[in-house]
C-alpha cells in the first residue's frame, strides 16, 4: 500500500492546464500524483510541467500499462484524471483497470479523443451535428462531398486526433481540397502523431463558445462559458483572436448548456473535466469538438479570476467532499484574452513598444515571448499564438477592454520591420 497517509488524486500528463490540478487539489488537502504518457513532456507542453508539485512521478513505459497499473493500484487512489490532449488515451487505458467506478465508460474512449468517432457518437445519441466524414482517401470524401451537395462550399478539412488547431485549415469554396488534403495526410503533428486519416468538415457559420464543465458520477457543471473570436490569417482560418467570459445569462445559453451536457453523455464523460467547443449556428447548437481534459492555456488560473472558481478546483472539491459542491457560476469581473498575432511575417525591430502593453488600464497579466530580433512568422495555429503570447484584460467597464484589445493590436503590427 501507499506510505501517503491520504489516498492521492492522479494526474496523467498534467501539462498546460492539467498542471492546475495540482494546487487545486492541494487546497483541500489531497497529494497528487504525476503519470506521464511518455519519458519526456510533447514539446509544447514541457515548459508547463512542474515535476516539484506531485508526490511521486510514475511513467508510462510502452504499450504494456500491466506494471504502471499495478503501481497505481498499491497506491489506492481516490481518482484518475487527464491533465491535457495527450493523456486523453492512457486515462481511458489505465483507470478502467486501477478505478473502474470513477472511470469514464470504456466502450466510448474514441469518441472521447478522435473526432471520427467523436461525431459518430454524437450521431448515434440523435444530437444534431454538422456534417463531416473521416478518411484517408481522397476518393471516398469526394465521393461524400457530392451526396451532401457540399461542391463549390467552403470545407474544413483537420487532423481527427490534433489539438490547439494544429493542422485545421479552411478551403474557400472547397477550391484546391484534394491538395490541401494530401499535404496533410501522412504528415506529422505537434503531439508527434501521423495524421493517417483526416476528417472533412463543412464549414460553420455563427458564434463559437466554449463550455467549460466538471462531471462527477454523470453529473455536470458548467464552471464558464467563454466566446471566441477567431480570424483568417491568410490560408490559416483557427487563428484565435480574443477569448472573452460571458454572463451567466445570455440568449440561447440555455440551448448551448443542454447541447454540451448531451454531448459528454454520448462520449461517455463521467467523471473530470472537459471543453466543449460549440458553435451556435442559425440552425441551432453544432458541436466543433470536445476535449476530454481542462480548457488549455492555463484557462483555470483566469477563470477564478472572473469567477471564482474553476473546473479544476470543482472536481478537487468534488473528490474531496464525494460530490460536485457548486453548479453554474457568476461573473465577478470582465476578462478577455487577447492572443497575440502576426499578420505580417518580419523581424522584431522595437521590441520595447511591448512594454507599454503593462501599462494598459485593464492589464491583468501578461506572458509574451516575442524579444528583440526575432524573427516572426505568420501566425497559423493556437500553438503558434501561444509561443509569442497573450494578454489577460480585465476590468469593470467592457469599453475599457475593448479600448485596450485595439492598443494591442496597434502595438502588435508595429513591432515587425
Amino acid at each position: 500500500m501507499s506510505s501517503m497517509q491520504v489516498s492521492p488524486a492522479v494526474i496523467v500528463d498534467p501539462y498546460s492546464s492539467g498542471a492546475l490540478y495540482a494546487s487545486a487539489f492541494g487546497r483541500v488537502g489531497i497529494p497528487v500524483v504525476a503519470v506521464m504518457s511518455a519519458p519526456e513532456p510533447p514539446n509544447v507542453y514541457a515548459s508547463s510541467f512542474r515535476p516539484q508539485d506531485f508526490e511521486l512521478i510514475l511513467v508510462a513505459r510502452g504499450p504494456d500499462v500491466s506494471d504502471l497499473v499495478q503501481s497505481l493500484r498499491s497506491l489506492g487512489p481516490r481518482c484518475i484524471l487527464t491533465g491535457c490532449e495527450s493523456g486523453v488515451e492512457l486515462t481511458d487505458l489505465i483507470a478502467p483497470q486501477v478505478l473502474p467506478e470513477t472511470a469514464n465508460y470504456p466502450a466510448k474512449a474514441g469518441a472521447r479523443r478522435h473526432k471520427g468517432e467523436m461525431a459518430k457518437a454524437v450521431a448515434e445519441a440523435g444530437i444534431p451535428g454538422m456534417r463531416q466524414i473521416c478518411s484517408r482517401s481522397a476518393d471516398e470524401v469526394a465521393a461524400w462531398i457530392a451526396r451532401q451537395g457540399l461542391e463549390g462550399r467552403d470545407l474544413v478539412i483537420k487532423p481527427p486526433k490534433s489539438a490547439s488547431t494544429d493542422g485545421v485549415t479552411k478551403v474557400t469554396s472547397g477550391v484546391g481540397w484534394r491538395d490541401v488534403f494530401a499535404s496533410v495526410l501522412g504528415s506529422v503533428n505537434r503531439l508527434g502523431l501521423s495524421n493517417d486519416e483526416l476528417m472533412v468538415q463543412e464549414f460553420l457559420s455563427g458564434v463559437e463558445y466554449a463550455v467549460d464543465t466538471a462531471s462527477f458520477d454523470g453529473r455536470h457543471s458548467v464552471a464558464s462559458i467563454c466566446k471566441y473570436t477567431k480570424t483568417d490569417n491568410g490560408p490559416f482560418m483557427a487563428v484565435y483572436d480574443t477569448m472573452e467570459w460571458m454572463p451567466a445569462a445570455f440568449p440561447g445559453v440555455d440551448a448551448l448548456k443542454d447541447h454540451a451536457f448531451r454531448v459528454l453523455d454520448a462520449v461517455g464523460m463521467r467523471y473530470g473535466t472537459s471543453h466543449v467547443e460549440i458553435m451556435m449556428t442559425r440552425d441551432g447548437p453544432r458541436l466543433i469538438e470536445i476535449g476530454a481534459r481542462p480548457h488549455g492555456g492555463g484557462h483555470p488560473q483566469f477563470c477564478r479570476h472572473a469567477t471564482g472558481d474553476s473546473q479544476v478546483d470543482r472536481i478537487a472539491r468534488g473528490f474531496a467532499e464525494n460530490g460536485i459542491v457548486r453548479d453554474g457560476y457568476s461573473l465577478r469581473t470582465n476578462l478577455t484574452i487577447v492572443f497575440m498575432l502576426c499578420r505580417k511575417g518580419g523581424t522584431v525591430a522595437d521590441c520595447s513598444a511591448l512594454d507599454r502593453i503593462r501599462e494598459l488600464p485593464s492589464h491583468h497579466f501578461s506572458r509574451i515571448s516575442i524579444r528583440q530580433g526575432d524573427r516572426l512568422e505568420p501566425t497559423k495555429d493556437l500553438f503558434a499564438s501561444l509561443q509569442m503570447g497573450f494578454v489577460a484584460l480585465a476590468h469593470d467597464d467592457p469599453a475599457r477592454i475593448a479600448a485596450d484589445t485595439r492598443e494591442i493590436r496597434a502595438i502588435e503590427a508595429g513591432l515587425t520591420a
